[in-house]
């Protein structure tokens, strides 16, 4: 009788094979959004395009592009994205965009760019953040007799109002740090002008910004998997709290990195493209060493590893490397004409897109023990009555494996999820049942191996029915990516982050 491993790491996940098997389950990661902006010696619409659609990735709700032409101005679009693609939207428009230099935004909260003309100048603004403390913000601003005119679902528009902040400073720098002072949360940007591309990043560097460079053109990313196949290398890893200006003969610092950095971990776990590099450390090596450490930890008897495409393959090679057993692949991705999942607005919609993409081989699955691997559990909706539809598939055992620790705290910082309390983590309503109390040792729920850990993952277990249920511990995560745990921001797992 075979045995066989399945990691399913990222996009797709584990969660949306499960919605293959049971179309109710509920859909729960949201995305941090992406931007991409490039300033060159030569038409830069083109680069743009792509660019910014090598970004689609990294939301599901909006992408606008703007460019600026001497003596034309700035020319803006854009897009819902709930309903189509980037390229769809943008291609027939590409006509209009004229000029050198311009940004684009996968934006996944408000629409994007937004135009300011202000006592700076004429600028255009994209943001990757999340501000905790808009209605503070809002009612300041108010008062000081400022308005916000780009309303959304009858909501301030959070670029907008990161743009009001930037423009109560002397110069760009002074009203990027007044953002840094006043925001709760994280922001990256980046901002057009007249005279170039202005790119800043999250003065505690949560979210990245990469600057490339090719022959005649400089360009800034949230992800650097936009630069091959333009014809950009890697300059520069923006720093946090860092402030770059780039022209197209060249780039300027005009503030430098801050000490400290607080990078969000779940870049190489979730949201980052294998291509993608952050910090010096490529999002696929950072899954294949993962997976390669879990490998030769792991006494689970397999005989072959296999992995959930696309996401899963990287980490499922390293596995199956470190444990020295085969790789196989048992389940293929339908990528002709199902290549979202994560598309439609409607959840029903999202459940049929992922069940119709992902097709299982039975003749590689039947009457083998099964592991799966997962980037995460959040809610774990429905994950029993999938578990036992494996089972009745012909899984004769079901095993799984999380590629990082239990999520005890909701983030703060970035769009991760779309939990509205950390009861809707699965962790913390397990910590409620066991304890009547979901805060009551969290530090000890946190902690790899303590009485408390073994409790909560049994009890995860028994739930979801599985034959066997291992988290990786955070001293693997943060030895595969490779940077001291002091620069990775940790919080959704150990409470550890600043604020």
């Amino acid at each position: 009788m075979k045995r066989c491993i399945f990691f399913a790491y990222t996009y797709p996940s584990f969660q949306q094979l499960f919605v293959y098997l049971h179309p109710k389950i509920e859909y729960t990661y949201k995305y941090m959004g992406g931007f991409f902006g490039t300033v060159s010696k030569a038409a830069c619409v083109a680069d743009l395009f792509y660019g910014t659609d090598y970004n689609s990735h990294m939301g599901t709700k909006r992408a606008g592009m703007v460019t600026y032409a001497e003596g034309m101005g700035f020319m803006r679009s854009i897009h819902n994205l709930e309903s189509s693609y980037f390229r769809t939207k943008f291609e027939d428009e590409l006509p209009k965009f004229k000029g050198n230099a311009g940004i684009g935004v996968i934006s996944d909260t408000d629409p994007q760019p937004i135009l300011i003309n202000s006592h700076l100048g004429k600028f255009a603004i994209v943001t990757v953040a999340k501000v905790n403390n808009m209605p503070e913000l809002e009612k300041d601003l108010l008062e000081k007799n400022m308005h916000f005119s780009e309303m959304s679902l009858s909501k301030t528009n959070q670029t907008e109002l990161i743009a009001l902040l930037i423009i109560q400073g002397k110069d760009f720098v002074d009203g990027i740090e007044n953002v840094f002072r006043k925001i709760k949360g994280s922001c990256s940007m980046l901002i057009l002008t007249e005279d170039g591309i202005i790119a800043a990043r999250d003065q505690w560097g949560r979210t990245p910004i990469v600057i490339g460079k090719k022959d005649g053109a400089y360009a800034a990313t949230s992800e650097t998997n936009s630069f091959p196949n333009l014809g950009y290398e890697i300059e520069h890893y923006v720093g946090p709290g860092e402030i770059i200006r780039l022209r197209a003969d060249g780039m300027e610092q005009m503030r430098k990195p801050n000490d400290k950095m607080q990078i969000c971990s779940f870049l190489w776990v979730y949201y980052g493209f294998p291509v993608s590099c952050y910090e010096g450390r490529n999002v696929e090596e950072v899954r294949f060493l993962s997976g390669y450490k879990m490998g030769q930890q792991d006494t689970s008897e397999v005989d072959c590893a296999c992995g959930i495409p696309d996401s899963g393959i990287g980490m499922a090679m390293g596995y199956a490397e470190g444990k020295g057993i085969p790789y196989h692949r048992a389940i293929s991705k339908y990528t002709p004409t199902w290549p979202r999942s994560f598309t439609p607005a409607n959840q029903e919609l999202r459940s049929l897109v992922a069940k119709m993409k992902l097709i299982p081989n039975r003749a590689m699955m039947e009457g083998k023990r099964v592991l799966f691997c997962d980037d995460s559990i959040v809610r774990g909706t429905q994950l029993n009555d999938n578990v036992q539809e494996l089972y009745d598939y012909g899984a004769k055992e079901v095993h799984m494996r999380i590629a990082c620790p239990p999520l005890i705290y909701g983030c703060p910082f970035l769009g991760f999820s779309s939990s509205k309390s950390d009861l809707e983590l699965m962790s913390r309503r397990i910590i409620k049942d066991l304890e009547g109390d979901e805060n009551k040792d969290l530090d000890k729920y946190a902690t790899t191996g303590s009485p408390q850990y073994e409790r909560m993952v049994e009890e995860i277990r028994k739930r979801f029915n599985l034959t066997s249920l291992k988290f990786n511990p955070l001293e693997i995560l943060i030895d595969s990516i490779g940077l001291p745990k002091c620069k990775v921001c940790t919080h959704c797992f150990d409470g550890s982050s600043h604020f």
